[in-house]
């Protein structure tokens, strides 16, 4: 059972979520004061966030930078309607995912399950993967990357664009399957989400001191 923070200002859309979450096993809950996000997600350590973008004071896209300053838990933006623009400044604010309204409920839980799998590894009964190239060692369940005693600390996507290319190493893999391991429905993603995914991994093995460690190979993808 996960606990689920919903942070939704439509008081029949945070309930119909709750219920619907419920029906599946899992915690939902729900927060009503939206100038205390933050203070609200440390009381309940949820496991994972739905996170309406449009609220009174300030919007998702803050609270999302709040939240993702001290976790990494798996923060899925509400959005009321679907954009490329959306898109995004979701994953530049750092989110994981994204639902728009109104929902198949169905694609919810998927998205959900989904993301609760790549966070914390629950889609399987066996040991801990890793993933090592060259002195690189990434823990995908861990959401961490480890250079001899160096660590920094990953989100959900860019653990599995960086392990899809790891895993591929001097092989070139093509923004196609990239998108298709990020995202279920990659047909509805604007081509620059993996460019947005890119930048950020590139940044974080700058963190480690390794530059162009990921090549551009323009017209096929990433090696």
């Amino acid at each position: 059972m996960a606990t689920i923070l919903i942070v939704e200002d439509d008081a029949k859309i945070h309930q119909l979520l709750k219920a619907h979450i419920e029906k599946y096993g899992h915690k939902a809950v729900i927060t009503t004061d939206f100038s205390q996000v933050l203070q609200r997600f440390k009381q309940v350590s949820p496991d994972l966030v739905l996170l309406d973008v449009n609220l009174p004071n300030y919007d998702g896209f803050f609270w999302c930078r709040q939240i993702r300053s001290i976790s990494t838990c798996p923060i899925l933006f509400i959005f009321a309607r679907e954009g490329k623009m959306e898109q995004v400044m979701a994953l530049e604010n750092g989110a994981d995912d994204y639902i728009t309204k109104l929902f198949y409920y169905e694609v919810v839980m998927a998205k959900i399950r989904s993301n609760l799998c790549r966070a914390y590894g629950a889609c399987a009964k066996q040991g801990e993967r890793v993933v090592k190239v060259q002195g690189l060692s990434l823990y995908p369940e861990r959401l961490q990357l480890f250079l001899n005693e160096q660590k920094v600390t990953l989100t959900h996507k860019e653990a599995i664009l960086l392990e899809a290319l790891m895993e591929n190493h001097m092989r070139i893999v093509s923004r196609d399957r990239l998108l298709e391991k990020l995202w279920s429905d990659q047909h509805f993603i604007d081509d620059n989400t993996l460019n947005v995914y890119v930048t950020r991994v590139r940044k974080k093995l700058g963190e480690l001191g390794i530059e162009s460690a990921i090549e551009t190979v323009r017209g096929a993808g990433y090696m």
